[in-house]
């Protein structure tokens, strides 16, 4: 698969924050963000210069990456990371020692969710506190399948995945190989409904828009007295997503922040 990379220069933490955001909305799917310097990738076939224009306002810097040097670049660029001393996220590349209660490896491939950014490091801190056990979950947006990965690992019985890119599938369903799951299954669903399974814990790292759009379904899709985690926020969302939780039928739990990020947390 071909990709497109973008480089934007000279843009502070609050910019690349609000950047990631509104790209992530129209296909892209990789951030790396290097001091005032944010790099975005996306599939070559879902690229509009025009449409990026319009939401970037912004000078930038495109190149094409063929698909043999995807893995070098993110090599390259890929460190280990550690979330609130719970949770190791690596590549099998990497050598070190793990003093983390739980390891996930992985292989990004352009796959969203690496653990770098703060919403999924913001979702990893909040299942960090709930309980698995022999619970039904379904990870809206797999993308590497990080967050599903470790729901199994934290003790679920089944754990669905699901995501509308072929890539994010294919990627994610070799990372649970990588990791020996075997109670995880991940499939592409380009349906606009959600699957209709009712589930114990939803996991949606997605964006405002789409977790807007789907509270209503959320809402059913959730066993009577099961969770939702959602992230994938800034700051400013945080009312508004809220509200349309608490119109579904959900009740407030929790709200965590990271970075301008956020993450929260509701019970049926």
């Amino acid at each position: 698969m071909t990709s497109i990379k973008i480089k934007f220069n000279n843009v502070n933490e609050e910019q690349q924050e609000i950047l990631v955001a509104q790209l992530a909305e129209t296909g892209f799917e990789g951030f790396e963000q290097q001091d005032d310097t944010l790099f975005a990738y996306i599939d070559a076939e879902r690229y509009n210069e025009e449409e990026l224009a319009g939401i970037a306002g912004l000078n930038f810097e495109k190149e094409v990456i063929d698909p043999q040097n995807w893995n070098q670049l993110w090599e390259s660029n890929f460190e280990p990371v550690i979330i609130d001393e719970f949770c190791t996220i690596r590549a099998d590349f990497h050598t070190l020692e793990v003093t983390t209660p739980h390891e996930i490896v992985i292989t990004p491939k352009m796959s969203f969710g690496t653990g770098h950014h703060a919403t999924t490091q913001l979702m990893i801190m909040l299942m960090k506190n709930i309980d698995f056990k022999e619970k039904q979950v379904l990870d809206f947006g797999t993308g590497t399948g990080v967050l599903a990965i470790l729901a199994e690992k934290l003790g679920a019985y089944y754990v669905l995945g699901i995501d509308n890119d072929e890539w994010c599938v294919t990627n994610a369903n070799e990372n649970l190989e990588r990791n020996g799951c075997t109670k995880t299954t991940v499939m592409q669903v380009t349906d606009p409904h959600l699957p209709g399974i009712v589930h114990d814990i939803i996991l949606a790292n997605i964006n405002r828009n789409i977790l807007l759009q789907y509270m209503p379904e959320l809402f059913l899709n959730t066993r009577r007295g099961g969770m939702i985690l959602l992230s994938g926020l800034l700051r400013e969302d945080g009312d508004i997503v809220a509200q349309a939780a608490a119109s579904a039928g959900f009740n407030f739990i929790e709200r965590r922040e990271l970075n301008n990020w956020i993450a929260l947390a509701f019970k049926k």
